[in-house]
């Protein structure tokens, strides 16, 4: 018995070793570690696949209700599709639910000299909805960003939207704060080159303390050098959604929008300022707003059961009846 406990002893010593080994290498690790649990919490699989010459990475969850129409969940500037993670936990089992990196971001694939705007955006996300789901209209998810790429996604391809949801969403011309000046000015107000631009970054995003996530030592320094690297990547695409010529595009043309819509802020959202529902309702009269208090930015990650609610309420109220036998 005591040369078996050795025995033990020696693999979990040995084990811990090559871990730390592979750490060391590559701590990165670390992340996507945590993002694979997070991902199998929330009952997802990873899944990869070539669809207009783009390599995407999305999470999937099948629906227990074939007839309900599918979940597509598009995240934000700097975000990930596990972002999401919280929110499709609360959000139940009766839709499939799609999870997607956009392309250039996450796992899904960058090209260098690339558009990545809110048009060129809109588009890959109309061919990743024909390719997924051919036969049945979305209800499709936008947060921040992606909620100015999903709102363009609905105005040009009706047929493939049949409820829309912004969530926090940028692409219209809100109250000023901070962080518009900011980007009106040149700067990313995102950028994470070290631990005290970390703080900042999840201070400007998250108001609810406890929804923002822990990162570890040596996860942190793996995370801060991967966005260190993405710098030029982020600056690049800020500009083109913030301050260029497209940037207010997504409001524009929210006009043509004809499916029910949900316009989901938080009071306390220092990115997107909550002026930003009103902006889209003039042009949505058919919208429901929603304004959360005691959140900020990521209220998907920081109130995900009463943005749950408010999903699973207003898709209730704005879908046809069932035809009965």
């Amino acid at each position: 018995m005591a040369l078996l406990a050795q025995l033990a002893l020696v693999l979990a010593l040995t084990a811990l070793l090559l871990l730390a080994v592979a750490l060391a290498r590559e701590p990165y690790r670390l992340v996507r570690a945590a993002f694979a649990l997070q991902r199998w919490r929330a009952g997802c699989r990873r899944r990869s696949l070539r669809i207009g010459g783009w390599r995407w990475v999305y999470a999937e969850r099948p629906g227990r209700d074939p007839a309900a129409p599918p979940l597509v969940l598009l995240h934000g500037f700097t975000g990930s599709k596990e972002n999401w993670y919280p929110l499709v936990r609360a959000l139940g089992r009766r839709h499939r639910v799609l999870v997607p990196d956009l392309p250039g971001w996450g796992e899904s694939e960058r090209r260098r000299g690339e558009d990545y705007g809110y048009s060129a955006q809109a588009a890959r996300v109309a061919e990743f909805l024909a390719w997924l789901c051919p036969q049945q209209p979305v209800v499709l998810l936008g947060h921040s960003m992606g909620g100015g790429i999903a709102a363009l996604v609905a105005a040009r391809a009706p047929q493939r939207v049949a409820m829309l949801g912004l969530l926090n969403a940028a692409g219209v011309r809100f109250a000023d704060n901070a962080f518009g000046r900011a980007v009106q000015a040149g700067a990313n107000p995102f950028a994470v080159e070290d631990a005290a631009s970390l703080r900042c970054y999840l201070d400007t995003v998250f108001h609810v303390r406890r929804a923002r996530p822990w990162i570890p030592w040596p996860a942190a320094a793996a995370y801060i050098a991967r966005r260190r690297a993405d710098s030029g990547f982020e600056q690049a695409v800020l500009d083109a959604i913030g301050r260029g010529p497209e940037a207010l595009q997504p409001g524009e043309e929210a006009a043509a929008i004809r499916q029910p819509v949900l316009l989901l802020g938080c009071r306390a959202d220092a990115v997107v300022d909550p002026s930003a529902l009103a902006a889209y309702a003039a042009r949505l009269p058919q919208a429901r707003q929603v304004l959360l208090e005691d959140c900020g930015h990521m209220s998907l990650m920081e109130r995900p059961r009463d943005v749950a609610a408010a999903i699973l309420d207003w898709m209730a109220a704005a879908a046809p009846p069932r035809r009965t036998a």
